[in-house]
């Protein structure tokens, strides 16, 4: 019986050795994105091609950094436009660049994040954005009936 055993544990594989571990990279620290706001078409732009051509678009989404915005016919990915559009009270002019575009159902859903937004137009933006969620001074001021 006692053979029996031994022959068993030879068929066993060997007990591992202690592998070490690498060491990990240091986790990156989190960088907090600025909000969005879902405008759904509610705000119209103005799309200012390099040759002078006008092209129209509704604004899907918005943030401080881009957005989205509805076309009919896409524009070439990478091409620097002049967008402006009304927020409140406020017309905003900032040169934006465009994105890849992404086919929706009538027409075209085009990315684009703002290239030369000077901090005054970004805090207008920013303040403008706020009323749109209810957190800015004017959505508080309309909130208290003054």
């Amino acid at each position: 019986m006692e053979d029996e055993f031994e022959s068993s544990a030879r068929l066993l594989p060997p007990k591992p050795e202690k592998v070490e571990k690498p060491e990990r990279a240091p986790k990156a620290e989190k960088v907090e994105r600025p909000f969005r706001v879902k405008l759904r078409g509610s705000v119209l732009a103005l799309l200012r091609l390099p040759n002078k051509r006008s092209v129209r678009g509704a604004i899907h989404q918005l943030s401080i950094t881009g957005g989205v915005v509805h076309l009919e016919k896409p524009l070439d990915e990478k091409l620097v436009v002049e967008i402006i559009f009304h927020i409140n009270e406020t017309t905003l002019r900032s040169k934006a660049q465009m994105l890849f575009p992404m086919w929706a159902t009538q027409g075209w859903m085009q990315p684009f994040r703002f290239v030369d937004l000077t901090d005054a137009n970004r805090e207008l933006l920013d303040t403008g954005l706020k009323t749109f969620i209810g957190e800015g001074p004017a959505a508080k001021k309309a909130a208290s009936g003054a």
